[in-house]
Order: structure tokens, then C-alpha cells, then sequence
């Protein structure tokens, strides 16, 4: 398997550019709950094995490496855009929002930030790259992934404590059958995306 690499943040190291966020989110197909995004800054020579996409990884080896991240990086800042701003905005806004939240979140301000996907993040007087598979190629990008996902899915199972008929704890908002069926026999709770279509018929 391909492991992501530093070839992006090294070409900036060479021209001495030193604080390089890589940005990640968790969160933007399911069906409730947050969106949340990470921003990770290493030092130069940082050494983690198996960094790699967040979707790749057991539940054990991400966990294993959120507090490696941790303890390795130079800052780490998370943001998350509740189902709430979700609705108000959509998905792709609220999630750049929760991107943007991460970055400010950082104990040190990123000179350069790379971002998985399409888009760059409004709102911030930084340099910027976005990357399509940035997840699956760049180091500090899948590194953000992980912290991401982690985050998100302590949140989901807080959430699953609260309201436990719905299975939070298993399928983390995403649109499973067993999903389905709770919507159907319960309908929609607190932290339900009712701008999605999925949820519309749902809806009373």
C-alpha cells in the first residue's frame, strides 16, 4: 500500500517555509451530527509510522495514532460546524467553516496550509493548496484525517448516550439500514440534518 508522504511539505521546508498545516474533515455524508475538522502542524523530521488516510485504518490503530499526533505535532486545532450550521449554510460552507475553526483553534499560526479537496478556506490570510486525495497522499493531511475522525466519533458515541434508540454508537450518523429503520419507527431527534434529503420524509 501507498503511504502518504512529505513531498509536498518538504518542497516548502526547502524554501524556508516552516509552519504547514495539513486540514482534514470527518463527517460530511452522514445524516446527524457534526461536521469536524483538524489542523495538524509537525515538526520538520517528524517520524510517525503508518500515517495514512483515517478510512484505512482499524478503530484501534487510528485511536493509537490520535495520541501519537498528539504528542509528536507542534499543534493541532479542531473545529466542528453543528447540524444546526449545517441546515443554515449546507454541507460544503459549514464544513470550510469547521476548517477554518481548526486552523484559528492552532497554538501557532500556519505560514502555508494544505487542504483535502476541492476547495481553499475562505476567511484566512493564509497561503493555501487544496488537494484532491490529499488524505491519501499528503502526511500532515491524513494525519488531520485521523484526529478528525477520532473526534468525531467520541462525539458520536456522547450523542448515542443521549439519545440511544438511533444506534450512534455503531453506524456514527451515517445513513446505514439500521439507521433507516430507527428514522422510520422513532423519526428525526435533535441532531438530525433536516436540510438533507434523506431526512425530508422523515419529517412531520
Amino acid at each position: 500500500m501507498i503511504l502518504p508522504t512529505k513531498k509536498e511539505e518538504e518542497k516548502l521546508y526547502r524554501i524556508g517555509v516552516s509552519l504547514i498545516a495539513g486540514i482534514d474533515e470527518s463527517g460530511k455524508g452522514p445524516l446527524a451530527g457534526p461536521v469536524v475538522s483538524a489542523a495538524v502542524i509537525f515538526p520538520r523530521g517528524v517520524r510517525i509510522k503508518n500515517i495514512r488516510d483515517s478510512k484505512k485504518l482499524t478503530k484501534k490503530r487510528r485511536e493509537e495514532l490520535f495520541e501519537i499526533i498528539q504528542k509528536k505535532a507542534l499543534a493541532v486545532g479542531v473545529g466542528l460546524s453543528s447540524e444546526k450550521e449545517i441546515d443554515r449554510y449546507h454541507i460544503v460552507k459549514a464544513t470550510l467553516l469547521s476548517m477554518r475553526k481548526a486552523v484559528l483553534k492552532l497554538s501557532k499560526t500556519p505560514e502555508y496550509i494544505f487542504i483535502d479537496g476541492r476547495d481553499i478556506v475562505p476567511d484566512l490570510d493564509i497561503n493555501q493548496k487544496s488537494i484532491i486525495r490529499g488524505d491519501e497522499n499528503v502526511f500532515s493531511i491524513a494525519a488531520a484525517s485521523i484526529i478528525a475522525k477520532v473526534t468525531r466519533d467520541k462525539i458520536m458515541r456522547k450523542y448515542h448516550l443521549k439519545f440511544p434508540v438511533y444506534g450512534f454508537d455503531r453506524h456514527k450518523g451515517y445513513g446505514t439500514q439500521l439507521h433507516f429503520e430507527m428514522l422510520k419507527k422513532y423519526g428525526p431527534c435533535p441532531i438530525h440534518r433536516r436540510s438533507f434529503k434523506s431526512i425530508a420524509p422523515f419529517l412531520t
